[in-house]
């Protein structure tokens, strides 16, 4: 069984039992959170969209660590002007394992 869930206003396909990083939720490292924007959920041949969400269906993932990002480094510049701009981004990130799906 799968679901496709936005979080953070992006989507993601999961499965039980998946880690992946999401947007930063303020949650503690070992709680539980329930996610009920669901878009679709899905088991062998049968889909089920929801227009958007679908009814009752929530999945619900654990919090394995809060981190961040590698740095991405933003380089501006014009040629022939004197003119260098040198910056750097870490985004936030928290690190969730989905424990079920219930649709």
């Amino acid at each position: 069984m799968y679901a496709v869930i936005k979080t953070g206003g992006k989507q993601y396909k999961v499965v039980a039992g998946e880690k992946f990083k999401i947007e930063q939720i303020p949650a503690d490292i070992g709680s539980e959170i329930t996610l009920d924007q669901v878009l679709a959920v899905g088991a062998g041949d049968t889909i089920k969209f929801g227009v958007p969400l679908v009814e009752g269906a929530t999945v619900l993932v654990t919090v394995l660590a809060q981190g961040r990002h590698d740095k991405v480094k933003i380089f501006k510049m014009r040629r022939r002007k004197h003119y260098q701009k040198h910056q750097g981004h870490r985004q936030n990130y928290t690190e969730v394992q989905v424990v079920s799906i219930n649709a």
